[in-house]
């Protein structure tokens, strides 16, 4: 057995490693030296523990390590898992005229803050914003980074000194994703909680009996990810709204998944509440994200009250959360295809909305096709498959869509190698392996990409 002196001797080099992996991945040459560098300080330091390891099995496991690394790069991918708003897949795609403007608007100088009629500076969101009242029906709105962002800007502006109390029902102290909580999200603000009623029912006198001289507000938290059936009550909106107003307190809900059509019109599935409905039942700020239902950028929509929406914008925290240029522009072309459907009942350019409202007939005759147009080996083990779609994102949790899915039952090659080959091919295709078999949905496929998958099932599959 080797002395570790000598195993640290027969380290591989950086520069013929480095070199030798540079030629063989698409990575920046610099980056792949900076990488093998950290790994072999690793493994320099595994021997000097007193392990002993193989020249050629540290080469193979940084030639490993180095591949992982470069399928972590953002890539397109595409997502045949029937998750139409997939958090991990990046949310919701945007429509074509919105790629567009990005495009443009990144490719160049831009109007952000310059008044083209008279040459001075101008108002940053200004178009977009009005954009947004005008699809809300609302008083004023604007545009954060993202809808936690919005809450945290609201609570911020409403909760001062000892005047910091805010009432929450215990059936909404949700988790939104990625730990964080409503309960987290107040103390975060500076705000105090106070919650009210039981985990499933709450009535209008919890409402009444918190309301103090220190409150501040009261928040209603939709629960988009998740549902409370069985034995439950909890007064209308419209009754929280009257009592909030008589005491002078504003009504705020936080609406995450930000519905801008009804959903029961696209697909068989429940209604989700949209900022519309909220406004027009006495809400008076709304707050919800534009990368779910809207179909646009990570971002996070306030709108509701002028004298609200005015305050929470000279919040000195506003500046730190705002929109930039890129997500400005998105944004805007999303809220023009909705102002421009409401006018001649056009489809909308929405991916998410096309792909929650495609029957199920189209996604069976793009099924049949494509198997057809694979070998005659690889058509044996395939086969179309009734499924169900969710619309994910944190949203909607009861939705169920009828869908049409690729079945593959592999033969000569294991689930897990074709399901992962998939995954790390070009460009990446992600589905759902179940029952020994993958199962690709087509309802979140773009129609395009279908080229893509036969091309990925022809070249793993074929014997």
């Amino acid at each position: 057995m080797p002395s570790p002196q000598q195993a640290l001797r027969e380290l591989p080099s950086v520069e013929k490693l480095t070199k030798q992996l540079a030629d063989t991945c698409a990575l920046p040459r610099a980056l792949v030296t900076h990488f093998v560098q950290r790994q072999i300080k690793l493994h320099r330091q595994r021997i000097l523990d007193g392990e002993m390891i193989k020249r050629q099995e540290i080469e193979s496991q940084i030639k490993q390590e180095l591949s992982n690394f470069a399928a972590s790069r953002l890539q397109p991918v595409i997502n045949a898992t029937g998750v139409v708003i997939h958090t991990n897949l990046g949310r919701s795609p945007l429509g074509p005229q919105a790629a567009k403007a990005l495009t443009e608007i990144a490719t160049g100088y831009s109007n952000l803050e310059f008044n083209l009629t008279d040459g001075t500076r101008g108002k940053r969101a200004g178009y977009l914003e009005s954009a947004l009242a005008a699809v809300l029906a609302a008083d004023a709105a604007t545009a954060v980074n993202n809808c936690a962002a919005a809450l945290v800007l609201t609570l911020r502006y409403l909760c001062e000194g000892e005047k910091n109390e805010v009432i929450v029902s215990r059936s909404e102290l949700v988790e939104i994703g990625g730990g964080f909580r409503i309960p987290d999200i107040l103390a975060t603000s500076g705000a105090k909680l106070v919650e009210v009623g039981a985990t499933n029912k709450t009535n209008l006198n919890d409402y009444a009996m918190a309301i103090t001289p220190n409150t501040a507000m009261i928040l209603k938290v939709h629960r988009s990810n998740f549902y409370i059936g069985g034995f439950t009550d909890e007064p209308e909106v419209t009754e929280i709204a009257d009592l909030a107003h008589e005491h002078k307190l504003p009504l705020v809900e936080d609406i995450g998944s930000g519905a801008m059509m009804a959903t029961d019109d696209l697909a068989p599935i429940d209604h989700e509440p949209t900022p519309q409905e909220a406004l027009r039942n006495g809400i008076d700020l709304v707050c919800f994200s534009g990368d779910k239902l809207l179909g646009g950028p990570q971002s996070g929509i306030i709108a509701g009250r002028q004298d609200l929406v005015d305050g929470i914008k000279k919040e000195p925290f506003f500046r730190a959360v705002r929109c930039d240029k890129l997500i400005l522009a998105t944004l805007q072309e999303c809220l023009d295809t909705y102002l421009a459907t409401q006018s001649n009942k056009h489809v909308a350019d929405v991916p998410v909305l096309n792909f929650i409202s495609e029957p199920t007939d189209t996604l069976h005759q793009r099924a049949q096709e494509l198997i057809a147009s694979l070998d005659p080996d690889i058509q044996q083990i395939c086969s179309i498959t009734k499924t169900t779609s969710r619309t994910g994102g944190g949203t909607m949790p009861k939705s169920e869509i009828p869908s049409i899915a690729i079945s593959i039952k592999p033969q000569n090659i294991s689930l897990n190698k074709l399901a992962r080959m998939l995954r790390i091919g070009t460009p990446a295709i992600v589905g759902v392996t179940e029952n020994e078999q993958i199962h690709l949905d087509l309802r979140t496929v773009f129609s395009h990409q279908d080229t893509d998958i036969k091309k990925a099932l022809s070249e793993l599959l074929s014997t």
